[in-house]
């Protein structure tokens, strides 16, 4: 009976294994498919390719990081190849770039990005574009239209072949040309990304439309010399902000970056050091694209935004020079007066004043298209608006330097050519927007640094509030003059240091701006700098992913002596967790708890302070926020409480409240034992690609979390979302350049070179980015030709 039963389950078990082998066989078979079809989207690295309008041919050698070094016989040639090879590597990413400046994402992706398109037509980026290239001399239109060729010839090769990136099988369409609008688009994108303060000005008029006045101003980074007067206009203004903005999109708060330069006296080679490190968003691939030029009278190395020629941070034989952002007030809001019997003019100086009338054609996949009519006023395109449809007597319109016509682009070409100070700082009257914090280093032992770009100089008022657009009281009356913007050379003390920190101090005869970053970056570099006599490469690498938070060190002592105080209404949670912040030595180090406590500590205080009367749709527009919570802290301890803090019982009820909801909500997420805790569990670098929001994209795209120290106020800066603890801003770029070896720096890009999934450059510099590694960047080609990854364009034999 056994042998018989077993003998009629047999067949059972047969096709049970038959079946199994069939599914292992069809995962094994997709898989292979899956693996071929993203494969064969891989970039050529070696052999040839025939391209139309090169006059010569150019060789590329892509070294082990996948640099790719470009040599060229002409400059012109240099372009064509350097946009060729950046959309190999970066195609998706720069359609995706120049569609969200231009405001054609909707085209690709659907109703979801309707509001952000409408903005950025609103906006008109792609506009100033349009009256920037006419600025631009000849010369260079025409390495705008290199670069665009270049990258031309790889999509309609990649379009023949079959090979387009794979977001774009995913999201069903190809890639239009490219044009040379499409890369000054994206500068026109960057400057906005870098900011000019609008969205303070508009949260400011929110605050005296909602609250008191008191209440009000106790929100505002400074109290403005005419305040009453513009209070006393504001008030009559219709305007809805909450209405008007809540769908704008505003900047990251933390946009920013470090730089220093370090003279030959205090440096170990006695030459010149510089480090840099720009911080903007983290996400797969980089925003960064690190490249090598060669042509003759033109060579350097560094990184670009990818869709744009040349380099605009890097080095070449001579200088090297670093940016971070100056954040001027660039940016006012005008409260403009309409017409009750025509929508279409405004009023100023008495006379109703046609507005000029564009139509935006918006198109929707799956939808119909969106016909947006923009309004634009002397002082620029009415931006209230672009959300709904309400037709105010009031409506308000932006003025912004980079909406002007600027030419960026030829200081970025000119900058190679430079072999001095002088030299480059003449490159520099072409940078108009963003304004910059530039340092600067050469080989003949200088050090310099310069805040360079428009900045206005306004009739009256200070940009702290929107101003009157019907009287010229409030007019720009110009710029500050170049020849007086902030600049220093070879300084006494051997260094120059910048972290969006104030520039200037109160004896400058300009106004720049209210709203700097926190000292705290600024004010560590300079700690590190004073440590030592001769610094070192690896000094200036180690300083770049330094974790110490000073701000905790300000504060702590002041929270834990409030706390103190309760001891009786500390639960046994809060006094474990006291402890771990007594214990603590300031270092924002992912295997501490500490780190954890204090961060979260610090996003629930303003929540105490705000939650359920500052809108969370205008809490996006609160700039400068941290900065103000921060002082109306250190207000309160020095006996000048504020009335948001009054209301609330004073500084120790906010403070016990907003600690206690720290360590509840860490333990729904670590658990209850603080000793377990760790800021590295919750605080997580993932380089999120754009398609990863939508499941299951994320496995195939994003590279695997990993913990990540430091934080938003410490050099090694680390951004967070304070919902999911995910770091989404800091440095993706960092390099260090000797001057005593000026063709070579020490360099970083997160998570790696490029766009391509299986390249093997996808995510590879995850781990020397979160570690503080870096490699080595050299001009040298007996260097870099040993890689063996030749690529050689040759025109194409029939044209």
């Amino acid at each position: 009976m056994l042998d018989t039963s077993i003998q009629k389950r047999n067949p059972l078990k047969k096709w049970l294994s038959i079946l199994l082998i069939c599914l292992l066989g069809l995962l094994v078979f997709s898989g292979l498919t899956g693996y071929w079809f993203l494969a064969k989207r891989l970039p050529q690295q070696s052999g040839e390719i025939h391209i139309k309008g090169l006059q010569d041919s150019v060789n590329v050698w892509r070294d082990q990081q996948g640099v790719p070094h470009i040599e060229a016989k002409n400059v012109h040639d240099l372009f064509k190849v350097q946009g060729y090879i950046t959309a190999q590597d970066r195609l998706f990413q720069m359609d995706l770039s120049r569609r969200q400046a231009s405001g054609e994402l909707s085209e690709v992706i659907g109703n979801k990005t309707v509001n952000q398109d409408r903005f950025f037509r609103t906006l008109g980026l792609r506009r100033a574009a349009e009256a920037s290239y006419s600025r631009y001399p000849k010369e260079y239109q025409t390495y705008l239209q290199d670069y665009a060729d270049g990258v031309n010839a790889f999509i309609e090769q990649a379009k023949a072949e079959g090979n387009l990136p794979i977001e774009f099988t995913i999201l069903g369409y190809e890639p239009k040309p490219w044009t040379p609008l499409d890369s000054l688009t994206i500068g026109k994108y960057m400057a906005y990304d870098l900011g000019g303060h609008w969205e303070g000005q508009a949260f400011r008029s929110y605050l005296l439309q909602k609250f008191p006045k008191e209440k009000a101003m106790d929100l505002f980074p400074a109290y403005p010399a005419q305040a009453p007067d513009i209070i006393e206009k504001l008030q009559t203004h219709s305007v809805d902000i909450a209405k008007s903005f809540a769908f704008a999109v505003t900047p990251h708060e933390f946009n920013g970056s470090n730089n220093w330069v370090i003279s030959g006296k205090k440096s170990a080679s006695n030459k010149p050091l510089l480090a840099n490190d720009p911080h903007l968003g983290l996400a797969t691939p980089a925003i960064w694209y690190e490249t090598h030029l060669k042509a003759p009278s033109f060579e350097v190395s560094g990184v670009i935004f990818a869709g744009v020629p040349g380099i605009i941070v890097g080095h070449t034989r001579h200088i090297a020079w670093g940016v971070t952002n100056v954040g001027p007030d660039v940016q006012d809001l005008y409260i403009e007066k309409r017409n009750p019997k025509n929508k279409n003019q405004f009023l100023y100086q008495g006379k109703w004043e046609n507005a000029k009338i564009i139509h935006e054609r918006i198109k929707v996949k799956d939808g119909k298209d969106i016909v947006l009519t923009v309004q634009v006023t002397r002082h620029g395109p009415i931006i209230s608006e672009f959300a709904h449809h309400q037709k105010p007597d009031t409506a308000i319109a932006l003025k912004w330097t980079a909406l002007e016509p600027t030419t960026e682009l030829q200081a970025v070409l000119l900058f190679p050519r430079s072999k001095n100070w002088n030299e480059f700082k003449q490159a520099l009257t072409y940078f108009h927007a963003p304004a910059q914090n530039f340092v600067f280093a050469s080989t003949d032992g200088t050090i310099a640094y310069r805040a360079n770009g428009k900045i206005p100089i306004r009739k009256k008022g200070d940009s702290m509030l929107p101003v009157p657009g019907w009287t010229d009281e409030y007019e720009w009356k110009g710029y500050i003059p170049w020849d007086e913007l902030p600049t220093l050379v070879n300084p006494q003390q051997g260094w120059i240091a910048t972290a969006n920190n104030r520039v200037v101090d109160q004896q400058y005869p300009y106004h720049l701006t209210h709203t700097w970053a926190e000292p705290y970056r600024q004010q560590r570099i300079i700690e590190v700098l004073n440590q030592k006599e001769k610094l070192t490469v690896e000094d200036m690498r180690k300083l770049q992913v330094d974790s110490f938070n000073l701000q905790a060190k300000e504060f702590l002592p002041l929270f834990i002596q409030q706390w103190e105080k309760q001891q009786s209404r500390l639960r046994a949670i809060d006094q474990q967790a006291l402890q771990l912040l007594k214990k603590w030595n300031y270092q924002d180090d992912k295997e501490l708890g500490a780190p954890l406590v204090f961060h979260i500590l610090m996003k629930k205080i303003p929540a105490v302070l705000f939650q359920g009367q500052i809108e969370p749709e205008m809490d996006k527009l609160f700039d400068g926020k941290d900065a103000i919570v921060s002082q109306l802290i250190r207000n309160d301890a020095q006996g000048k409480p504020g009335p948001w803090i009054r209301e609330k019982g004073g500084l120790a009820n906010v403070l016990l409240e907003a600690f206690q909801k720290t360590n509840d909500h860490i333990a729904q997420l670590q658990g209850s034992d603080p000793s377990k805790w760790k800021w590295g569990t919750f605080h997580q670098i993932s380089f999120a690609h754009p398609l990863a929001a939508v499941k299951p994209l994320d496995l195939l795209f994003n590279p695997a979390s990993a913990p990540l120290s430091g934080s938003h106020v410490t050099v090694g800066a680390a951004g967070w979302d304070a919902q999911t603890g995910q770091v989404n801003h800091g440095a993706s770029w960092r390099t260090v350049v000797d001057l005593s070896k000026p063709e070579e720096s020490w360099n970083v890009v997160g998570p790696g070179q490029s766009g391509q999934v299986l390249s093997p450059w996808y995510d590879n510099q995850i781990d020397d980015w979160i570690n503080g590694r870096q490699h080595l960047t050299t001009m040298d080609e007996k260097k870099y030709r040993t890689n063996g990854n030749h690529l050689i364009f040759r025109p194409t034999k029939y044209e």
